[in-house]
This record gives structure tokens, sequence and C-alpha cells, in this order.
């Protein structure tokens, strides 16, 4: 395969890889540590609602063990990581629920304990937009100045219909307020989306990386919507409510969202992973090499690749 005419690849790439970000940052690859501090969200507790969104799964932290403390945990983590890669640079990633929703001095104890281990060269934060008081906006801007800090962001989507049935249980604008508050601070951010929600179009899906777009995060996650064992969404599905998107719409749609997004965001997430334990639609998201190679192959026949036509969609 030729080399890529995308200017940030050093390899086939047509995209922003993070990969190709650790690199030409930071010279080296660093591998994430997932660590779950107990915390709930206020989807779930009541708070906002319950049950979370109609596809959420014990808050994305199915592999790690919330039962332990979170200096143990990363213990573990930096093990495993290193038997497997040897001694390489670790990011500390909160992942599972919403971390950010606790007490400021709370969550302060907690970010704070992962930096005095000298493996740790980074924290990354999983967290809802709407937890983002300005007390801890203080904090995450504090904590940015002691390492390098990334706050991710679940988008999803921008449309208000589609937020409504997902159950997310805030609105796009008050996912505005939190992202913007972050950026105001020059913190990183890395929006998640998800593409085939209940009842998106390919415009409606190609609409939110135009919006994404002209917000310009540093980076973003892209995945398939998983239908997970045991989720709300699993009952649409069984009742043909719901229909997952091919493999080649997957990628089609992919591709197309790629073409409009700024060539600078970091893709660091182009497919996703799901529990393949309790994965029951789509079969074809587990085999994640298909689907990279399938989106390698895309852009190539197609000739195009990250952010060819952004400057066409700016307003």
């Amino acid at each position: 395969m030729k080399k890529s005419p995308f200017i940030f690849s050093s390899d086939n790439k047509r995209y922003h890889t993070l990969n190709y970000h650790n690199q030409t940052t930071y010279g080296r690859k660093i591998y994430k540590a997932v660590l779950d501090c107990g915390f709930s969200c206020p989807n779930i507790d009541g708070t906002k609602g319950t049950g979370g969104c109609i596809f959420c799964d014990g808050g994305s932290g199915y592999f790690t063990d919330g039962t332990i403390s979170i200096t143990e945990q990363l213990k573990k983590e930096i093990k495993r990581i290193h038997d497997k890669h040897g001694n390489v640079p670790i990011t500390a990633y909160f992942q599972a629920n919403t971390n950010t929703y606790a007490p400021a001095e709370r969550l302060r104890e907690i970010y704070f304990s992962v930096l005095n281990f000298p493996e740790v060269c980074g924290i990354s934060i999983g967290t809802r937009a709407d937890c983002l008081p300005d007390d801890i906006v203080e904090l995450l801007d504090e904590l940015n100045r002691k390492t390098r800090l990334t706050v991710e962001l679940g988008l999803q989507t921008v449309h208000e219909k589609t937020i409504e049935k997902i159950n997310r249980c805030y609105s796009h604008e008050e996912f505005l307020d939190g992202f913007y508050k972050l950026k105001e601070k020059n913190i990183r951010t890395c929006l998640h989306i998800i593409n085939g929600l209940p009842d998106e179009t390919p415009e409606m899906m190609l609409e939110t990386a135009h919006q994404i777009a002209l917000m310009r995060p540093d980076a973003l996650k892209i995945q398939m919507l998983h239908v997970i064992r045991g989720t709300e969404l699993e009952k649409l599905y069984n009742l043909e409510k719901f229909i997952p998107l091919t493999k080649e719409e997957y990628i089609n749609i992919t591709v197309k969202q790629l073409e409009i997004l700024p060539p600078e965001i970091v893709i660091e997430r182009i497919t996703g992973d799901g529990d393949k334990s309790k994965l029951i639609a789509p079969i074809w998201s587990a085999d994640k090499i298909s689907v990279l190679g399938g989106i390698d192959k895309w852009l190539v026949e197609l000739n195009t690749w990250q952010g060819k036509y952004f400057k066409k969609n700016l307003p």
C-alpha cells in the first residue's frame, strides 16, 4: 500500500491516529491503565434518570475491578502492561461511569494519588459534560498544570430527538456548556460519538461530525452502537425496533465523517471494543481488525483522507 497523502501520518493511515500523535508529540507509544473509582452517574442514581443510557453496560468498565483501591488497581494494570510491552509509559485512565461525579476534595485525593507512580505520564478522565461544576473545572485546571490531562466527554450525537431516545438525560446545550468550560481552560478534550443510534440517518451522523468540526475538540473517539445483553437496547433489538448498521454502512459513514473533520483532530478510536461475552449485535463489530482494514481500504479506493473536505464545510 502506498504511503498516505495525509499530512499527519508516517505510514499508510489516512487519518490522525493516536499512535501518530503520541510518537510525534512524546516520541513513544503510551499505554492506558484502566481504572474504576466506583462512582455512579446522575443518569443511574436517580438524580436525572435511572438505568443509564439505553446502551449502557455498567459504565463501560467491564474489565476493571472496582472492589479494590485505585492504587491497587493501578499497580495491577502497570504489571499487566509492563509484562506484555516492557517498561513503557502509562496514562491512568478513569473510565467507568462518571469520573467527576463526586465532591472536589474526593476527586483531588484520587487524581493526585496516581501521580505518585513514576510510570504514570498522564491522566485521562471519562465523564459527562453536565458533571463539570466550576469547582471541579478549577481542580481539573490545576491537574492540567501537573500532568498531561485529557477529559473525555460522551457526546454520542448532536440531535435532541436521539438524545431523548437514548435516555442521555441532558441536552446538547448543556453539553456545549461543559465542553467550552474545558476549552476555556485549555484542557485537552476528547469527544465520543456513536454511529448507528436508533433512527439516525447517515445525514444525521454526518451532521454530528460537522458540528464537531466547528467545535474543534483535540480528539475524537468513533464507534459503532453495540447491542449488549441486559441493556434496554437489547429489548428494542429483540422487538425488531432497532436494526444495527451493516459493516459496509458503518465504514462508509465513518469515512465520510473523517472527510469533513479537521485533520488536526486526533482519532483516538475508530471502532469500538464491546464485551464479546455479552455482544448480541452486530457480530461483525467483534472483528476489529477487519473493520479497521475496511476503513483503510475504502479511504485508499476513494483516494480520500481526514479533512479532505473540511474547509468546504465551514460556515
